[in-house]
């Protein structure tokens, strides 16, 4: 069982201000989970009163993961995780589906903020066939997240790729896409890409909520077109039914109706 984290790169030595809202503990705090702080309460409660909607964006995102991850350990048969801006730990992690199904599943956590660095032992906890590690890394830096990985993965097998709400915070679109592409050129044929993010074009009282929070000195997250984020995929084989709102991929039976929100996403493998 692996059970450690990277040396601390310089986010890792950041004061954690409780003083002013987080982004990660705001989402955090949508997810239902506990570690936030009055003032993110605050800010997602204020954030909420404009769109009541951005609760199930957070909870039909972590959704949409979970049916990718379950699909690619039950039928694709991937035993190896990258998973890059993993954000606070909450229910239904990476490391918690695969290994529930597959216990010998390998998972490497990257982020660089230092909220997560504080709650690494949370995501590093494994079963004892498996293992878990963590890249404290920006995910702007794709080759030493690379090179943290290969600890604890072995990237002559595959290897699914996962990149949940996380591109959104690269603010120029060729540069998310150019990360996308460095960091699936070092997988083998096999691999999978994972990627859901929130959508343009969709529901314009999100996108007024999200461009007025970008505007407040939060750390900004843009939303991109459909068109955009099925770009991130090219060169790789989707998966039917493509990129969708993530509540229609591939819903479970017992699931509700699906509704169209403006999180798209979908997973393609590596010919």
């Amino acid at each position: 069982m692996t059970d450690h984290a990277t040396p601390p790169g310089p986010a890792a030595h950041q004061h954690i201000d409780t003083s002013v809202p987080h982004s990660a503990r705001i989402w955090n705090y949508w997810l239902g989970g506990k570690d936030n702080y009055p003032v993110d309460e605050q800010a997602g409660d204020a954030y909420t009163a404009v769109f009541p909607g951005i609760v199930t964006i957070a909870r039909s995102s972590r959704a949409f993961l979970r049916r990718n991850i379950t699909y690619l350990v039950a039928e694709a048969g991937i035993r190896q995780f990258l998973d890059v801006g993993t954000g606070l730990p909450t229910a239904e992690n990476t490391h918690e589906v695969a290994q529930r199904i597959a216990p010998e599943s390998r998972i490497v956590y990257a982020d660089n903020d230092p909220m997560v660095l504080a709650h690494a032992r949370a995501l590093l906890s494994s079963t004892p066939e498996g293992a878990t590690a963590y890249v404290d890394s920006d995910v702007l830096a794709p080759d030493r997240i690379l090179a943290a990985a290969a600890d604890t993965l072995d990237f002559s097998r595959p290897t699914a790729l996962i990149l949940s709400n996380i591109l959104g915070h690269v603010a120029d679109y060729d540069q998310a896409r150019s990360v996308v592409t460095r960091l699936m050129e070092a997988l083998p044929s096999g691999s999978y890409l994972s990627i859901n993010d929130g959508s343009r074009g969709i529901d314009p009282v999100f996108e007024q909520a999200q461009d007025a929070y970008n505007e407040s000195g939060a750390v900004p997250y843009n939303l991109r077109t459909v068109d955009q984020i099925t770009s991130f995929f090219e060169g790789l084989e989707l998966l039917e039914p493509g990129v969708v709102s993530v509540p229609h991929w591939r819903p479970e039976p017992t699931d509700p109706t699906p509704e169209t929100i403006a999180e798209h996403g979908g997973l393609a493998r590596k010919p």
